[in-house]
Formats: C-alpha cells, sequence, structure tokens
C-alpha cells in the first residue's frame, strides 16, 4: 500500500515539474519582451496602473499604427494628442474588461470585442467616451477593422 501511494506521489510530481518546464519553454520563444513585461511583476487588475509611456513604446515599435488622437477634449477645448487609440486600448482591456495585460489570449479577445465578434463595446463605457466632445469608440472599431490580421497580432505581440 505505501509503495504504490509512493509511486504515484512521485510520478505525480515528476508530471507537475515536466508541465511547469514545458509551459516555461513554450513561453519563452516570444520574439520580444513586451511592453507590460518591462513593469516586473504584475499587480491585482483594481491595483494596476498603466504608464503613460507605454502607448508611445507601442507606437514607436509599430510606426504604422493609425494613432486616432485627433479628438477634442471637453476640458481644454484643444486635440488631446496624448489620448491615443492604443491608449483606449490598453483601458479598455485592463479597467473595462479587467484583464490581465500579460496574457496573449486576453489580447486576442480584446481584438474580437473590437471586431464584434466576441462581447460588444459599449459607448457609455468607453475611455474617454465622457473627457471628448466625441465618443472615439467608432473611430477606434474602424481603426482596428482596417488593420490586417498580422498587423493585429503584431500589436498584440508589443503589447504583451
Amino acid at each position: 500500500m505505501y509503495k504504490t501511494k509512493g509511486i504515484k506521489l512521485a510520478l505525480g510530481l515528476a508530471l507537475t515539474t515536466m508541465t511547469s518546464g514545458l509551459l516555461l519553454l513554450w513561453e519563452s520563444h516570444d520574439q520580444g519582451p513586451g511592453v507590460f513585461q518591462f513593469l516586473g511583476a504584475q499587480p491585482a487588475v483594481a491595483q494596476f496602473f498603466i504608464p503613460p509611456e507605454i502607448s508611445k513604446v507601442v507606437y514607436q515599435r509599430l510606426p504604422d499604427l493609425p494613432q486616432e488622437n485627433q479628438y477634442i477634449s471637453k476640458e481644454s477645448g484643444e486635440v488631446a494628442a496624448n489620448n491615443t487609440l492604443v491608449n483606449r486600448l490598453i483601458r479598455y482591456h485592463v479597467y473595462g474588461k479587467k484583464r490581465l495585460p500579460n496574457f496573449r489570449f486576453d489580447w486576442k479577445l480584446t481584438m474580437a470585442d473590437y471586431l464584434g465578434a466576441y462581447d460588444y463595446l459599449e459607448a457609455s463605457q468607453y475611455p474617454s467616451g465622457d473627457t471628448l466632445t466625441e465618443n472615439p469608440m467608432e473611430g477606434d472599431i474602424a481603426a482596428i477593422e482596417q488593420l490586417t490580421r498580422a498587423e493585429r497580432d503584431a500589436l498584440v505581440s508589443v503589447l504583451v
């Protein structure tokens, strides 16, 4: 009886170790660190803070990505140049949908939301919808729809 329990325990431990090792190897083949990996250990979503530099890094890596920053601020009456598509995309992903920023599958779900294939975006809850004179949701959806699949995949890779 003790011998079988010991064997089962050893097999379970070996299987767990091998699975963990394979997962680490699978994760490490990525093309490079995403912008959120520079932040180190990830806090809970409720505590997550998005540094403004992240959208700048994304646009440096993907210079052809549309900025969609032509919207006018209600407060200042001027163009909100720092309120970009990537900035709103990240805020929708993290704060709107409560998805973690370091998981590729979650970003794929967010892309599916923008394409109308998974969940629907709500204008009343869209980032910056209440701070700009025009809600940018429709323009952002159109911008994401204009991207090719390869461009969307590249965006996800940079974000992860």
